[in-house]
């Protein structure tokens, strides 16, 4: 009797650390549904041999759409879910209208939310299943100007926390990743939502866009690398482990940056650690 193929469906997989985590996992024969925001995504990655459809989280008709799809493919199970896709606004908090603040939380909060509901009825029903929450060292250790993506990541850390201990007395894992910098598209992904949100020129602060923040988000895409920046594959480890091991770690810390930031967050009173994050 052939043996069922594991199953992980993977939002955000258009490039970065979904795209590498969704073919190595196909290269250990999983079966790999690896889902996007847009259509033309999903057919390049049909390209690459994967199962591709659209998953949009800023859409719920799209979230359901999209579910009900991979559960067609995989015959009603799920072995794993990794929520992945998300995306930065970045700005001074002051700066940020509510209605980006939302538009942010739609995609990078309540999207996952309803998708992992989805998820968890199906996993209870197996008495088995992982959802990996990818979040960054940006969920516990907030930096200047990325207001409105610390705020979605610290609400996604408090989040599974809390569904971990409700959790805690069946069989289904959750999974926090926590990487720090990775040479990824989301600054370059960054720049239609800050020129669609962000009126720096009116700012208080305008004279800090202009030297420190524009630059940065307009540098080259394959300009020098942040101080332990890593390539998207270190993360994939993790995932790997965090979906083959018995019992998976309930953080996954990668580069030594949010390593140190969480050595420092703890150690460090909270004015010192204020020192240390006004300098990075």
């Amino acid at each position: 009797m052939t043996q069922r193929k594991k199953s992980i469906l993977i939002t955000g997989c258009s490039s970065g650390i979904g795209l590498d985590a969704a073919l190595r996992l196909q290269e250990k024969g999983w079966l790999v549904l690896a889902s996007c925001r847009r259509e033309a995504d999903c057919e390049a990655l049909r390209e690459k041999g994967l199962t591709s459809f659209v998953l949009d989280y800023a859409d719920s008709r799209s979230i359901q759409a999209g579910w009900h799809q991979a559960m067609a493919i995989t015959g009603g199970q799920l072995d794993v879910l990794f929520n992945n896709g998300a995306y930065a606004l970045p700005g001074a908090v002051e700066d940020i209208p509510v209605a980006g603040l939302r538009e942010n939380f739609e995609v990078n909060f309540f999207g996952w939310h309803e998708l992992s509901c989805l998820a968890l009825q199906v996993m209870r029903r197996q008495n088995a299943g992982r959802i990996l929450i990818n979040s960054s060292v940006l969920g516990f250790a907030a930096l200047r100007f990325r207001g409105s993506y610390n705020a979605t990541k610290f609400a996604l850390e408090g989040w599974a926390d809390t569904l971990r201990l409700e959790l805690a007395d069946t069989p289904i894992k959750i999974v926090l990743i926590e990487p720090g910098p990775i040479r990824t598209r989301i600054r370059i992904n960054s720049q239609p939502h800050f020129n669609k949100w962000i009126n720096w020129q009116d700012s208080a602060l305008k004279k800090t866009y202009e030297t420190q923040l524009i630059p940065r988000l307009n540098a080259p895409e394959d300009g020098p690398k942040d101080r332990f920046e890593l390539p998207a594959s270190a993360v994939t480890q993790a995932v790997l482990h965090a979906c083959h091991a018995p019992r998976p770690k309930i953080r996954y810390r990668i580069t030594t940056a949010t390593k140190l930031a969480a050595l420092f967050k703890w150690a460090l009173p909270a004015r010192l650690w204020d020192r240390v994050a006004l300098r990075l």
